[in-house]
């Protein structure tokens, strides 16, 4: 199976977090390493271009190039960690991808992404503050029901 590079940083980065769970971020040269060690690609070293993927193209808090994912953020100089959904994002990557796609890569590595998501991603504690509204102002009205309400308010349009 042919592995997108980003897909491949991703990866590579979702295997540290696992294996280092109590780690914050890990030093890009770390990332490198464990591409290397895992070869995902089956190749035997890393594609050229691994390095700038890992150092720009995913990381979501840097200006974009031609390439606008947002897999990564930049903790600190020569930091990373994976992206999640509340992290600062540069404005050209906020619809960039933050995962790969699970058909993209092999059927060894799909269990991270869904780890990624419901365990990672949404492991942040905080509320999503447009979800957080749901129900409010449900006790407004305690003297009539909604359809009552919505029948007296179209009566006065006239």
């Amino acid at each position: 199976m042919d592995v997108l590079v980003a897909d491949e940083v991703w990866i590579a980065t979702a295997l540290l977090h696992r294996r280092y769970p109590e780690r914050e971020d890990f030093a890009v040269s770390k990332i490198i390493r464990q591409a290397e060690a895992e070869s995902v690609t089956g190749r035997h070293s890393l594609r050229p271009s691994f390095q700038d993927y890992a150092y720009l193209h995913c990381v979501a808090n840097k200006e974009p190039g031609a390439v606008r994912h947002r897999m990564l953020l930049e903790t600190a100089k020569g930091r990373r960690r994976l992206f999640k959904p509340r992290d600062p994002c540069h404005r050209r990557r906020l619809s960039g991808k933050d995962a790969p796609h699970v058909d993209d890569v092999p059927a060894a590595y799909r269990k991270f992404i869904e780890w990624y998501r419901k365990e990672y991603a949404g492991a942040s504690g905080e509320t999503d503050p447009i979800l957080s509204l749901r129900g409010l102002g449900k006790k407004i009205r305690t003297d009539e029901n909604a359809d009552a309400y919505v029948e007296r308010l179209r009566g006065t349009w006239g």
